[in-house]
């Protein structure tokens, strides 16, 4: 029922990806035909500019300007769409820069330069006192109603990037869109919206996916918990990352914007190396992973206060922030690297497949900050790589549990089966039978015996009946008193011709219930029960660097274990033993005879490795 319902929630999930893809492919299609009407250029000025006091160079809206700067000075006349197309709004939109639009004759017609006195006193806005960080900001000009907007007259826009380092380019930076009216809004729904609804499928997956997925398999894997996460802030900071230049239209404080965008890609950051630590099996290495990640939180921390008390924006943080970053991710791949040695087959391609992809294109990414060298954004191939490989890894685990799970009924079954036979194997009416007739005997001779007698084996036969329902090993300890109140029937019927000894140096392990009995038995009726003069069984356990031993040793006729023998007596019970010690506890049953001098049992228990939880 469990894996039916499982099979259920894949089918639900796989067709809502397939509808919200197919709606956003059918929305990029329309894209073209809905915003005609909006034009996004660079400067919507016709002209020149300069870079930092560098060449002049003719202005091509069309084409972005992917050049790093701290200030850019642009001169030319508004293009053709301002003055022909009956545009009524002109969208700037800026992103940690200032900008001034001069006239022809120097004088300012608008500006985004705030002062101490721009806003309210006591509005609230942390932009109230961040008078040096620019934030995001989106200025609306009327370009009609405004007369100072000559169309003839010479502009000069000057753009100016405050940050020593400039990690970004122009065009991420500044741009301007025209429209009839809403322009900005056309834009964000028909262009932005369906890549960011794909980016929110990313953070379906972290919230809904893989930690589903776990449930699914039985168990809380860390490993998938930890990718839920890393999806989920993975695809936030992806869909803030595109939504960033409108986040104005919805947050009033350009300053607070910055913030939004940039602590998104610290939590991402954050999930990327909680991931990364989830693939850690050593203590030792797990440690230092635990502190990676403490580190890079507590540098996040730092720099969200530093930028709320106006000492450093989180813009002037951002180097400091990649470095980091860099040194961090450089950090879990030798721990990854380390955590590796020695694995070998699909152990060893798992790992590498499930950081690798990520890993370099982060370092990628990481690099082409500083270096400037193509500015795209590698990590999200890396990421969506991660995640197909992630989907296809829980398709085999999924796969894998539910044969376990099937193999696991059948072996309960079967475990079941056995244990009634090894019951009724023990509570026939011969041995039944003996044992009555022993008690009754001691009735006579020995009351009080006779009373622990019929105490002993009322016991025993509810050990017996109680293992029907115990479906888990149990202490070893307890296998053994059940073992005891055996011995001391059969002993009333041997008497003097069976000796028992006990040299019990190992109880901290667990066993089947009644898997050690059938060995004991055999050791008395077919080992010292068959010898004239009887003899001795013993019953030992030991601890080794590997496994927990119980030895069942006697002294009697013993046998030729290379001969197979039709001699009447009942294997079942043997099989049984072995197949429930393989299945439940991993054990064997290794049996040694030399005839006229006895027989030995090892029982082997393999110590339980620990695993990381």
């Amino acid at each position: 029922m469990k894996q039916h319902k499982g099979r259920i929630w894949l089918s639900v999930i796989v067709v809502l990806m397939l509808l919200l893809l197919g709606w956003t492919v059918w929305q990029n299609v329309r894209v073209s035909e809905r915003i005609d009407n909006s034009v996004k250029s660079t400067t919507m000025l016709e002209g020149e500019y300069s870079l930092d006091g560098g060449e002049w160079k003719s202005i091509n809206n069309t084409k972005p300007i992917n050049e790093h700067f701290h200030k850019a000075v642009f001169k030319g006349k508004f293009t053709k769409q301002v003055k022909a197309n009956h545009t009524t709004t002109m969208d700037i939109v800026s992103k940690n820069v200032w900008y001034t639009l001069y006239d022809s004759s120097g004088e300012v017609l608008d500006e985004y330069r705030r002062s101490p006195g721009d806003m309210e006193e006591g509005s609230g806005y942390m932009a109230e006192k961040m008078i040096n960080t620019p934030g995001y900001y989106i200025m609306t000009e009327y370009v009609q109603i405004e007369p100072e907007f000559k169309s003839d007259d010479e502009i000069t826009l000057v753009v100016e990037y405050p940050y020593e380092l400039d990690t970004e380019s122009f065009s991420d930076c500044f741009y301007v869109m025209t429209s009839y009216s809403d322009g900005l809004y056309l834009h964000f729904f028909f262009e932005i919206l369906p890549v960011g609804l794909m980016f929110l499928l990313v953070c379906f997956f972290g919230v809904f996916f893989f930690p589903i997925a776990s449930g699914l398999l039985g168990r809380i894997d860390f490993r998938y918990i930890a990718f839920g996460s890393l999806c989920f802030f993975g695809g936030l900071y992806m869909v803030i990352d595109k939504i960033s230049g409108y986040m104005n239209l919805w947050i009033i404080d350009p300053t607070v914007c910055m913030m939004t965008d940039k602590l998104a890609g610290c939590f991402f950051a954050i999930a990327v190396l909680i991931y990364l630590r989830s693939l850690l099996r050593g203590k030792t290495v797990k440690i230092i992973a635990n502190c990676v990640v403490t580190a890079f939180f507590a540098l996040t921390v730092l720099c969200v206060i530093l930028h709320s008390t106006n000492t450093a924006d989180m813009m002037a943080t951002a180097g400091i922030r990649y470095l980091a970053v860099i040194v961090l991710a450089a950090v879990m791949a030798v721990l990854l690297c380390i955590e590796i040695r020695g694995k070998k087959g699909f152990v060893l391609i798992d790992y590498l497949i499930s950081w690798l992809p990520l890993g370099i294109f982060l370092m990628i990414d990481m690099f082409d900050f500083y270096l400037h060298i193509s500015g795209s954004k590698y990590l999200q191939i890396g990421l969506a790589i991660t995640i197909i490989y992630q989907m296809v890894r829980f398709g085999m685990d999924f796969s894998r549990q539910y044969k376990e799970a099937i193999r696991y009924q059948q072996v309960q079954r079967e475990l079941y089966e056995a244990k009634v036979s090894v019951m009724v194997s023990q509570i026939r009416p011969h041995f039944m039978y003996n044992a009555l007739s022993s008690i009754a005997i001691l009735c006579k001779l020995d009351p009080d015996t006779a009373y622990t007698a019929t105490v002993t084996f009322s016991d025993y036969l509810r050990g017996n009946m109680d293992s029907l329902r115990q479906t888990a090993p149990v202490p070893f300890t307890t296998e053994l008193e059940h073992l005891k109140k055996y011995l001391y029937i059969e002993k009333l019927r041997f008497a003097d011709k069976l000796n028992i000894e006990y040299d019990i140096q190992d109880t901290d392990f667990e066993i089947p219930l009644l898997s050690i009995q059938p060995l004991v038995e055999n050791a008395v009726k077919h080992g010292v029960g068959m010898k004239e003069d009887g003899g001795t069984v013993k019953i030992s356990t030991r601890e080794t660097e590997t496994a927990h031993e119980v030895i069942i040793e006697d002294d009697g006729v013993g046998f030729d274990v290379n001969e197979t023998k039709d001699d009447g007596r009942s294997h079942i019970g043997m099989e049984n033993t072995k197949k429930r010690l393989h299945e439940m506890c991993g054990g064997e049953v290794i049996i040694t005879s030399e005839i006229g001098k006895g027989t030995a049992a090892r029982v082997i228990i393999p110590k339980k490795e620990e695993t990381d939880k």
